[in-house]
C-alpha cells in the first residue's frame, strides 16, 4: 500500500469521482430487477397497461442514467491509470539512475526492463480495474443479496449458500495462485535477460557460430516461461467453471423452490423473475470478483517486485554545493573487497598521492586492481577502510554528484548512444559550442568526424555500431576532454589506437589550457613512460610508485614489463 499511497494522494479527486460514478452505476443496475418485478406484479398480472408503461419508462431512465455513469468512470479510470503508469515509470527510471553499484549488481538489467514494462503494465491494469469494475462487483453482489432478501427471505437463503461456497473457492484460488504468478514474472525476467544478452553479443555469436547453443538456451528459458504461464493459468481454468456451476446450480434451485412456493402463494411470478435476474447479476459479479482476485494476485507479485526496486540502496548522498576542486588525489591505506564477491580484497593497504596538474599512469597485470581504483575514486563503491582524498576532502564527505562533477572518465569500453556525433560529445558539456567540439575532437585525433556524411550532425546507431573500435575510443576521449574537469581518467582508453595516434593524443593532453590531473590506466609500458608518476599494481597492492627511471631501478615487476614490451619489440 505504501507504493500506491503516493499516487493516490496525487489523483485522489478523480479517483473518488470515479468511485462515485461506479457506485451510482451499480445502484442503477441493482434497481433493474426490482423494477422488472414491479412491471410483472403491478402491470402484467393485473392487466394494467398504464403500470407497465410507468415502470417500463422508469426502468429505461434508470438504465440510461447508469450508462452515463459508466461512460464517465471509463474516461476517468483510463486517464488516471495511464497518468499513474507514466509517473511510475518515470519514478522507476529516476530511481535506477541513482542505483548504487551494489544495487545494480543485485538486480539484472533484464529484470529491471521487465519491472518497468510488464510489472508496471500490470499495476496500470489493476488501477484501471479498481476504478472500473473492481468496486462495482462487490457492490453489485452485496446489493443483489440485500434486495433479493427484501423480496423473499426464503429464496434468499439459497443465495447465502451459493456465496459461501464461492468465497471458499476464491480463497483457495488466491492461496494457490500467488506463488505461481511470482514465479511467472521471474521466468519472464530470464527470457528478457537472455534476449538482451544475445543482442549485446550478437557479433560474437556470429563470429563463433554459436547460433544452435544460443537458440537452445533461449528455447529452455522460453519453455520455462510457457510452463509457468500454464501453471499460473491452470488455477483460473479450474475455478471459473466451478463458480459458474455453483451459481448455475443455485439458479436451478431458486426456480425449483420458487415454483413450490408459488404453488402455496408464498411467492409470486415477479419475485421469481427478479430472483432469477439477481442470480445472474450475482454470477456476473462473482466472476468479476474472481477476476479481481486473479489480477490482484498478479498485481501483488508485480507490486513486490517494483517495491524491491524502490527499496534498493541509492548511490551516495548528493550535494548542491558544487565545489570546484583542483584535482589533487590521495589514497591513504585504502582496502576494498567487492560486495557479494569472493571476499578477497581487490585493493589492499594502498597509499599514494598525485599533485594537481600531474599525470599518473597505473600499470600492472590483469586483475591487479587498476580499474577498481577508478570505481573507488568515482564513489561507485566506498572503501572498506582507509581514506580517499580529493584536495583535502575525504570523498565520503562529498556528495557523489559533487565528486563526479570534478572527474571525467573515458572507460575501457567506449559507450556511445543513438543520436548525432555532437549530442554524444555534449555529454561532456551540454552547452558546448561547435568550435569547442572541434577543439576537443582535434585533441582526441577524431578528425574522421568531418569525413562523415553530415559531420557533427551525423547519426550514430545505438552503441556506435556504425563506427570502428578506434573511432569510438577517440569520440569517447573527446567527450572526456570536453568536460574540462580537474581530473581526467583514461581507463585503458587508447587500447584500440595505433602507437602513433596514441602518442599524439598523449601529447595533446600535455598541452593543457588548465591545470588538469590525468590518470592513465594502461597495459602499455610505452604509455606509462610518458606520465609524471607511475603506480605499479600487483594483486591489489602497490608494487612500485615513482617515475619511469626510479621504477627501473627499484621495481622488479615494472622491469619485467619494460623488458617484455619495449626491449622485445626493439629486438623484433
Amino acid at each position: 500500500m505504501k507504493l500506491y499511497g503516493k499516487y493516490f494522494r496525487r489523483y485522489k479527486t478523480p479517483f473518488f469521482t470515479a468511485v462515485l460514478c461506479v457506485t451510482l452505476e451499480a445502484v442503477c443496475d441493482l434497481l433493474g430487477p426490482t423494477l422488472m418485478s414491479r412491471i410483472v406484479n403491478s402491470g402484467i398480472e393485473n392487466g394494467s397497461l398504464t403500470k407497465v408503461y410507468y415502470w417500463g419508462a422508469l426502468m429505461l431512465l434508470v438504465t440510461l442514467t447508469g450508462a452515463c455513469f459508466a461512460v464517465a468512470r471509463n474516461i476517468l479510470s483510463s486517464r488516471v491509470s495511464q497518468k499513474m503508469g507514466a509517473d511510475l515509470r518515470t519514478d522507476l527510471f529516476e530511481k535506477i539512475m541513482y542505483f548504487s553499484e551494489v544495487s545494480a549488481d543485485e538486480i539484472e538489467s533484464g529484470s529491471l526492463i521487465t519491472r518497468m514494462t510488464n510489472d508496471t503494465s500490470q499495476i496500470i491494469q489493476f488501477v484501471n480495474g479498481v476504478m472500473r469494475i473492481f468496486l462495482k462487483a462487490p457492490i453489485l453482489c452485496i446489493g443483489s443479496i440485500v434486495l433479493a432478501s427484501l423480496l423473499n427471505l426464503r429464496l434468499s437463503l439459497i443465495i447465502y449458500g451459493v456465496v459461501a461456497v464461492v468465497t471458499v473457492l476464491i480463497y483457495i484460488s488466491m492461496k494457490i495462485s500467488y506463488p505461481r504468478f511470482y514465479q511467472l514474472q521471474k521466468a519472464m525476467d530470464r527470457v528478457n535477460s537472455k534476449v538482451q544478452e544475445y543482442l549485446m553479443g550478437v557479433r560474437l555469436v556470429k563470429a563463433f557460430g554459436t547460433f544452435e547453443k544460443e537458440t537452445g538456451q533461449f528455447e529452455e528459458v522460453n519453455s520455462n516461461l510457457m510452463q509457468k504461464g500454464i501453471s499460473s493459468q491452470m488455477v483460473i481454468t479450474v475455478i471459473s467453471p466451478l463458480l459458474t456451476l455453483v451459481v448455475g446450480a443455485g439458479t436451478v434451485i431458486v426456480i425449483y423452490i420458487g415454483s413450490r412456493l408459488f404453488a402455496v402463494d408464498l411467492a409470486n411470478t415477479g419475485d421469481i423473475t427478479a430472483f432469477t435476474i439477481y442470480m445472474a447479476q450475482i454470477l456476473t459479479s462473482l466472476i468479476m470478483i474472481t477476476n479481481v482476485f486473479t489480477i490482484f494476485v498478479r498485481t501483488k507479485a508485480s507490486t513486490v517486485r517494483i517495491s524491491e526496486v524502490f527499496d534498493c540502496e541509492e548511490d551516495c548522498e548528493r550535494s548542491d554545493k558544487g565545489r570546484k576542486l583542483s584535482g589533487e588525489i590521495t589514497f591513504e591505506d585504502v582496502t576494498f573487497a567487492y560486495p557479494g564477491g569472493s571476499g578477497a580484497a581487490a585493493v589492499s593497504d594502498l597509499t599514494f598521492s598525485v599533485n594537481s596538474g600531474e599525470s599518473l599512469a597505473i600499470i600492472g597485470p590483469t586483475g591487479s586492481g587498476k580499474s577498481t581504483l577508478t570505481w573507488l575514486l568515482l564513489r561507485f563503491y566506498d572503501a572498506d577502510s582507509g581514506r580517499i582524498l580529493l584536495d583535502d576532502y575525504d570523498i565520503k564527505t562529498l556528495g557523489a554528484d559533487e565528486v563526479r562533477s570534478n572527474i571525467a572518465v573515458v572507460p575501457q569500453k567506449p559507450m556511445l548512444f543513438s543520436g548525432t556525433v555532437a549530442e554524444n560529445l555534449r555529454w561532456g558539456d551540454k552547452h558546448a559550442a561547435i568550435d569547442e567540439l572541434q577543439q576537443a575532437a582535434k585533441k582526441a585525433q577524431a578528425d574522421f568526424i568531418m569525413e562523415m556524411t553530415d559531420g557533427y550532425d551525423s547519426l550514430l546507431g545505438s552503441g556506435g555500431v556504425n563506427l570502428s573500435g578506434g573511432q569510438k575510443q577517440r569520440l569517447s576521449i573527446a567527450r572526456g576532454i570536453l568536460k574540462k574537469s580537474p581530473v581526467l581518467i583514461l581507463d585503458d582508453a587508447t587500447s584500440a589506437l595505433d602507437a602513433v595516434t596514441e602518442a599524439k593524443v598523449r601529447e595533446n593532453l600535455k598541452n593543457k589550457e588548465f591545470n588538469q590531473t590525468v590518470i592513465m590506466i594502461t597495459q602499455r609500458c610505452g604509455t606509462a613512460m610518458s606520465a609524471d608518476k607511475i603506480l605499479v599494481m600487483e594483486n591489489g597492492r602497490k608494487a612500485g610508485f615513482g617515475t619511469h627511471w626510479e621504477l627501473m631501478e627499484s621495481c622488479e615487476i615494472y622491469q619485467d614489463i619494460y623488458h617484455t614490451q619495449i626491449e622485445s619489440s626493439r629486438e623484433a
